[in-house]
């Protein structure tokens, strides 16, 4: 079973819900909680109002006055919005005066004690009577410099205060209810809206096959955030393209190469079986089949090698090997080939470089090959060897021939790729020894590069790193 996958506009339209509604949650209990506060702080103070002046009418007139009747007895029933009650105890508890009905509804029994002044608001008692009617009372000494003198108590039905409190948190329900569907209704447009460009590359992202490589998707109209993408996928689009041109021009190539001596081939057995042949005329065919199939076996190993190296699990085996030596054995063999070409070689420097001994032996020698093919009688081969400050080694294989154009420099490390088709097939040739080179090298982690002027020869530096950096492995 697979697991449930939420799309981005479904996560940010639900991230932005919870936030509303955690804002929301939280405004609404701060609301409630400041309203509930001044509440029960303006009914404190009507209390304490109200003792006051009853202390005061206590005070100047005594119990049996007509403004403390007015104000226990007729002011009290008299509000509409705040109805309170007041009563006035002797100090035995007797009742001396109270508003009508009081001592059905609130007995003096269930006041709290009797406190300073500075301890009202802190000593309100909320009380829940019959017929859901809910008081908060308070009850003060008519005179607090006498331990014995006559109280007062004083009631406030806040039982529409309540109500109120009852339909304002129904009223914040309602209100973080519609606010959280309007956020993740909100959020889901914002979403999708923000998640436009994605679309929009995505489409042109599909708009691209392996015949229009060319399309490229950058454009100053991406947002920050893609645009760095963006040029990344041209990138790796460029890549692509390069590779897909470089496989177009090696199968042109390989095709071409491998059709020229199949051709020669075929029209030397067509030739030979066209009438009877002498015996030293079928031995000059064969000899010559022989070098077209000695040439297509080492164009077909070399192309072996090219495919193993391109495999990601491909490594080599190295060990400590003098250069020296693998020079001098190069130049014993080709030196024959040198003199009858009136070019000298010359070997000066001496270093130690890791590698695959077999690698670093055809590495050179096709160095050496390319040198000897492209320098005229008269010039020269030579290879320095160099240890390096950091450790690495440089080994240079220069010639004085005829030098290779600007325009072929980046090129001629590519597969089959030929500066000179008809002298390196004529040659022998097949455009592979500097791809091969330069493959050997790249396993080596090391580095191939040339300098060439037409007229003055050509100088390849094959760069060997580190010892220390470089690690042993079997070539699979």
């Amino acid at each position: 079973m697979t697991a449930l996958r939420w799309s981005i506009t479904a996560r940010l339209t639900v991230l932005y819900a919870l936030s509303a509604l955690g804002m929301l949650l939280l405004a609404a209990v701060f609301l409630h909680w400041s309203l509930v506060a001044n509440l029960h702080r303006e009914d404190g103070q009507f209390l304490a109002d109200k003792i006051s002046l009853l202390r005061t009418i206590l005070g100047q007139n005594g119990p049996g006055t007509d403004s403390l009747q007015e104000e226990v007895e007729w002011e009290t029933a008299a509000l509409h919005f705040a109805k309170y009650y007041a009563r006035i105890l002797d100090a035995n508890g007797r009742i001396l005066i109270e508003t009508p009905g009081m001592g059905a509804i609130l007995p003096a029994s269930v006041f709290p004690a009797t406190l300073a002044p500075p301890r009202y608001q802190s000593a309100l008692a909320s009380k829940s009577f019959h017929g859901g009617q809910k008081f908060i009372l308070l009850a003060a000494s008519a005179d607090p410099a006498l331990p014995h003198s006559r109280q007062i108590q004083v009631a406030l039905d806040i039982s529409p205060q309540e109500t109120f409190l009852q339909n304002y948190r129904r009223s914040l329900a309602w209100a973080i209810l519609f606010g959280v569907l309007f956020s993740a209704v909100t959020g889901a447009w914002v979403a999708r809206h923000g998640m436009r460009p994605i679309a929009e590359l995505t489409r042109s992202t599909d708009r691209i096959s392996a015949s229009q490589l060319h399309e490229r998707i950058a454009s100053d109209s991406w947002p920050p955030e893609l645009e760095s993408l963006a040029r990344g996928f041209d990138r790796m689009l460029d890549r692509l393209q390069d590779s897909f041109g470089r496989l177009s021009r090696f199968s042109g190539d390989l095709a071409h190469e491998l059709r020229t001596p199949i051709n020669n081939l075929r029209g030397e057995a067509g030739v030979a079986l066209s009438q009877s042949r002498s015996p030293e005329e079928y031995r000059r065919i064969i000899e010559s089949s022989l070098e077209e199939y000695a040439r297509l076996s080492r164009l077909i190993d070399n192309l072996l090698f090219l495919a193993r190296s391109d495999s990601p699990t491909a490594s080599i085996s190295r060990q400590p090997c003098n250069a020296t030596l693998a020079v001098q054995s190069l130049f014993d063999f080709y030196e024959a080939l040198a003199e009858d070409r009136g070019v000298s070689l010359r070997c000066s420097g001496h270093v130690e470089v890791s590698a695959d001994p077999l690698l670093l032996r055809q590495a050179l020698s096709n160095l050496v090959s390319n040198a000897l093919n492209h320098t005229s009688r008269g010039g020269k081969v030579e290879v320095i060897l160099k240890g390096q400050p950091d450790g690495s080694s440089r080994i240079q294989v220069s010639d004085t021939g005829c030098g290779i154009p600007e325009i072929h420099l980046p090129h001629i490390f590519d597969r089959l790729y030929q500066a000179d088709p008809s002298r390196s097939r004529s040659s022998g040739g097949a455009g592979l020894g500097l791809a091969i080179v330069k493959t050997i090298m790249t396993l080596h982690q090391g580095e191939v590069s040339v300098e060439s002027k037409v007229g003055l020869g050509s100088s390849f530096v094959l760069h060997f790193p580190a010892v220390a950096s470089r690690t042993n492995n079997s070539l699979s």
